[in-house]
C-alpha cells in the first residue's frame, strides 16, 4: 500500500537534485532538458531530441526542465492552431476551413467536449479569438424545419449520441470566459436557453431530480461501465453521471447569471433547478463507506450504488463548490494516487485494456490540480505537478494519456496492451500543462490576481539555489520570492506589490491546516469480477436468488439479506429489479445485468397501444425495439420518443424515452407514470435526436448526416410494468 507522504519524498528523486534539476528519471527512463540559443531549448526524451523554440510567454526558474517543458506546452498549443480541419467521418475527410484548435496531432478535429475543457483550463485566456471560432463551430441549429433555437452539438457517441452521452453542456464551462464579447454573449444566451430547454424535457429525470446520461469524457462504455454494456448502452442512458449533473449545475448557473443580466423572468426558474440540483448531486452521489461521490449511479428502476470513482467528476463538483467543504476535502485526500499520478477511474477493471481504464489523463491530473488548490490539498498539489511533468519530459510531447504505474504511451500486454489510443500534442493535455504553470505555481488568476498556494517540497526543484523565480506573459511578469522558513505546507501570498507591468510576491508559509488522512489505496488495485445475472426462482409466492458467500443482492437500490445462500423476494403484485455485485474485503465489483421479477404486460404494437391498471399507483413503460441504424460505439442516430399517456380523468403525461443502437431486439430506456384504475392510452410521438442539428449535415460517417435527419427505430411493443410509488427527489 502506497501512503501519500512516501510520493512527496519522491518527488526530488523524480525531478532531480537541486544541481541536476535539468534532469529527470521515473520507471528506468531519462530525460534532460538543455538551454540554447535566444530562450530556445532542447529537451533530450527517450524518444529522441525536441527543439523548442523561443516562446512569447516564460518563466526563469531554479529548474531547466520545468522552463522547457513550458515552452515545449505552447509551442504545441501552436502547432494546434490551423486553419482547416478534418476528420474522415466529416465532408469524406476532406478539409473544413475553421480557425481553430485542432483537437490533437492524431485528432484534427473540433470535439465540443475537448476543446471545452481545453478552453476552460488555459485557451480562452490565452487565445480567446482562436477558443471562440473553435467554440462557435459547435453551435448549430435545426434542420427539421420546426424547431426554433441555438444548440450546442453532442458529437457522435455511444448509441448513436445524445441523450446517451448528454455533457455537450461542457461547452458552457469554456464560453463563461469569453463572455466579454458582445456578439459571442448574445449567442452564448441563445444556446443556453436552447440546449438547457431540451435537456429538461428530454435528459432531466423529475424522480430522481438529475439528469440522465454517460460520465463526461469516461465514454469508452466497458472500459468504465459493467462489461455488459459493451452491446447493450440503453442502461447508460438510464443512468446518471456526477461529472455530467455538475456540468448541468454549472450550465444553470450560467443561465441564472445571464437571465439576471438580461432581465429575464426565468432566473428563478435557473436558479431554483441548480439550488434543487445541488442538493440530488450530494444526496445521490455521496458513498459515506469509502468516503466518496460515485462516478455514477443506477437507473431509477434500480438506483444502485456503484463502486466506480472518476477523477474528473470529483474535480468539477469540488471546483463548482457544489460538494460540501468536509465531504469534498475528504474525498480528494481519498482519491488514490501512485508514483506516475492519480489514475481517472479507480478501481481498475482486471480484464479491460490500458485507455481510461489504468491509465493517467493529464488535462485530469490539471483538473485535480484546481481542485486540490481549492482545498489547500499540499500533497496533492505536489503529485499532480510532478505528473505533468514528468509524463511531458519523458514522452517529449503533452500526450494524450498514460499507464498509470510506469507513465508509459504504451505498455505491451497482450490483449490488456495500452493505452489503446494516444496522441502527441492534445489539446487538453497542452491547456492543462499551460494551467499548471501559469495558475497551478504562479497563482495567476483569470482576473489578475497572483495566489500561489505552492508546496514547500517543490521548493529546492523549481526555485534551485535561486532567491526568486519569475514568470512573464501577455506582457506583465510576476514574481514569487523565496521565503527564509518554508515549512512543511503550502506557501501563500504574504507581501504583494505591483509596480509598472511587474508583480512581486513574498511567499510565506501558511498555517497548518488540519486535513483528511491522506489514501493509503493501492491506485492499481482491481476490482472484483463482476457476477453473472441473479436467477430468480419461482417459490409460491415468490422468488427464492441463490446469492453466494462473496456475493452482494440488490433489489430496486438497496441491498437484500440472504441466509444460507439464498434471499426470498415475496411477490406483492410489483415489478421488482435485482443485481449482484461480488465483494473482496474492502473492494467491490460493478452490478451484474439487472434481472426483474413480478408482473408485466406485452403489449404488440408500433406506436399506440391500450392497457387496464387493476388500481391506482405507478407503472414503468418501456418499449421493446431495435435500432440498427448505426454502431454501438457511435453515429448520431439514437432514437429520441416522447410516450403520451392519457388516462380517464387526468391531464395527458409526457415522457421521453430513449431507443439507442442496438445489436439485436431490447428495451428502451424507461419511463414512469402515475395512473388511475382504470384504461389509459399510449401513444409514440416524435422526438428529437442530433441527426436534426445543421451540424451533422456534413456527417458522412454513418446515418443521420448528409442523407438527412433520421429518428427511427424498430418497434415491436410495449411493456406496463406496476412498480412502487417512486421515491422522488431527496
Amino acid at each position: 500500500m502506497l501512503k501519500i507522504i512516501c510520493l512527496t519524498a519522491a518527488l526530488g528523486a523524480a525531478l532531480g537534485s537541486t544541481a541536476q534539476a535539468a534532469d529527470l528519471q521515473f520507471d528506468g527512463r531519462h530525460a534532460r532538458a538543455e538551454a540554447a540559443a535566444k530562450g530556445s531549448f532542447v529537451l533530450h526524451a527517450p524518444k529522441g531530441e525536441v527543439h523548442i523554440a523561443p516562446m512569447p510567454m516564460r518563466s526563469q526558474s531554479g529548474s531547466v526542465m520545468f522552463d522547457a517543458l513550458f515552452a515545449l506546452a505552447q509551442q504545441e498549443m501552436d502547432q494546434d492552431r490551423v486553419d482547416a480541419i478534418r476528420d474522415p467521418s466529416f465532408d469524406e475527410g476532406r478539409p473544413v476551413p475553421c480557425e481553430c484548435f485542432q483537437t490533437g496531432a492524431r485528432w484534427p478535429y473540433v470535439w465540443t467536449r475537448d476543446v471545452s475543457f481545453a478552453a476552460d483550463l488555459a485557451l480562452a485566456r490565452l487565445d480567446p479569438q482562436r477558443t471562440r471560432q473553435s467554440l462557435q463551430f459547435k453551435l448549430s441549429a435545426a434542420r427539421d424545419g420546426h424547431t426554433p433555437g441555438l444548440f450546442v452539438a453532442q458529437d457522435t457517441g455511444s448509441g448513436g449520441s445524445w441523450p446517451i452521452s448528454s455533457d455537450r453542456v461542457v461547452w458552457f464551462l469554456a464560453a463563461r470566459h469569453l463572455l466579454e464579447d458582445r456578439a459571442f454573449s448574445d449567442q452564448v444566451w441563445q444556446a443556453l436557453q436552447g440546449t438547457l430547454a431540451q435537456d429538461r424535457a428530454m435528459v432531466f429525470d423529475e424522480q430522481m431530480g438529475l439528469y440522465r446520461g454517460e460520465t463526461s469524457f469516461l465514454d469508452w462504455r466497458e472500459q468504465t461501465y459493467p462489461d455488459w454494456t459493451r452491446e447493450d448502452v440503453r442502461f447508460i442512458g438510464d443512468s446518471y453521471a456526477l461529472s455530467t449533473n455538475v456540468l448541468h449545475y454549472q450550465a444553470l448557473r450560467l443561465a441564472e447569471r445571464l437571465a439576471g443580466q438580461r432581465g429575464d423572468a426565468r432566473v428563478a426558474d435557473y436558479k431554483a433547478w441548480a439550488d434543487a440540483l445541488a442538493r440530488q448531486i450530494d444526496a445521490r452521489f455521496w458513498r459515506e463507506d469509502i468516503g466518496q461521490y460515485m462516478s455514477y449511479i443506477g437507473e431509477a428502476a434500480h438506483p444502485v450504488p456503484y463502486a466506480k470513482v472518476d477523477l474528473l467528476g470529483l474535480s468539477l463538483g469540488v471546483l463548482a463548490e457544489v460538494l460540501p467543504p468536509e465531504r469534498a476535502r475528504r474525498a480528494l485526500a481519498a482519491y488514490p494516487m501512485g508514483p506516475a499520478g492519480s489514475p481517472v477511474v479507480w478501481p481498475q477493471e482486471a480484464q479491460q485494456p490500458i485507455y481510461h481504464n489504468r491509465a493517467i489523463w493529464p488535462f485530469v491530473s490539471a483538473y485535480s490540480l484546481r481542485a486540490a488548490r481549492q482545498l489547500d490539498d499540499a500533497p496533492r498539489i505536489a503529485a499532480e505537478i510532478r505528473s505533468l511533468m514528468q509524463g511531458a519530459a519523458l514522452a517529449g510531447s503533452n500526450m494524450e494519456n498514460y499507464e498509470l504505474v510506469s507513465q508509459a504511451v504504451h505498455v505491451e500486454e497482450g490483449a490488456l496492451s495500452g493505452p489503446v489510443v494516444n496522441s502527441e500534442r492534445q489539446l487538453w493535455s497542452v491547456a492543462g500543462y499551460l494551467s499548471m504553470v501559469v495558475e497551478g505555481v504562479f497563482g495567476v488568476q483569470d482576473d489578475g490576481r497572483v495566489q500561489p498556494k505552492l508546496p514547500a517540497v517543490l521548493v529546492p526543484e523549481l526555485f534551485g539555489t535561486h532567491p526568486r523565480i519569475t514568470l512573464e506573459a501577455n506582457g506583465k511578469r510576476y514574481v514569487l520570492e523565496r521565503p527564509q522558513n518554508l515549512g512543511d505546507g503550502l506557501l501563500v501570498a504574504g507581501r504583494t506589490t505591483t509596480r509598472g507591468a511587474t508583480t512581486t510576491v513574498q511567499l510565506v508559509a501558511a498555517p497548518a491546516a488540519a486535513g483528511f488522512a491522506a489514501t493509503t489505496a493501492d491506485a492499481n488495485a482491481r476490482a472484483p469480477a463482476t457476477p453473472a445475472a441473479p436467477q430468480a426462482l419461482r417459490n409460491g409466492a415468490g422468488w427464492n436468488v441463490p446469492v453466494a458467500a462473496e456475493q452482494v443482492l440488490w433489489m430496486d437500490g438497496t441491498v437484500v439479506a440472504a441466509s444460507n445462500g439464498q434471499a426470498h423476494i415475496s411477490d406483492d403484485g410489483l415489478q421488482h429489479c435485482l443485481s449482484l455485485t461480488r465483494r473482496d474485503n474492502a473492494l467491490e465489483s460493478l452490478h451484474s445485468p439487472t434481472v426483474c421479477v413480478g408482473p408485466q404486460q406485452v403489449l404488440k404494437g408500433e406506436d399506440r397501444w391500450q392497457f387496464t391498471s387493476a388500481k391506482a399507483g405507478q407503472v414503468r413503460l418501456r418499449l421493446q425495439y431495435s435500432n440498427p441504424n448505426g454502431p454501438i460505439n457511435t453515429g448520431v442516430t439514437a432514437a429520441v420518443k416522447q410516450l403520451v399517456l392519457q388516462c380517464p380523468g387526468q391531464p395527458l403525461q409526457q415522457h421521453t424515452v430513449t431507443l439507442p443502437h442496438s445489436v439485436a431486439v431490447q428495451d428502451s430506456t424507461s419511463a414512469t407514470f402515475a395512473v388511475p384504475k382504470g384504461r389509459c392510452t399510449v401513444a409514440l410521438e416524435e422526438g428529437f435526436n442530433m441527426s436534426a442539428l445543421q451540424h451533422f449535415a456534413h456527417y458522412t460517417g454513418g446515418k443521420g448526416g448528409r442523407d438527412g435527419v433520421l429518428n427511427q427505430a424498430q418497434v415491436q411493443a410495449l411493456t406496463v410494468a406496476p412498480v412502487a410509488m417512486a421515491e422522488g427527489a431527496r
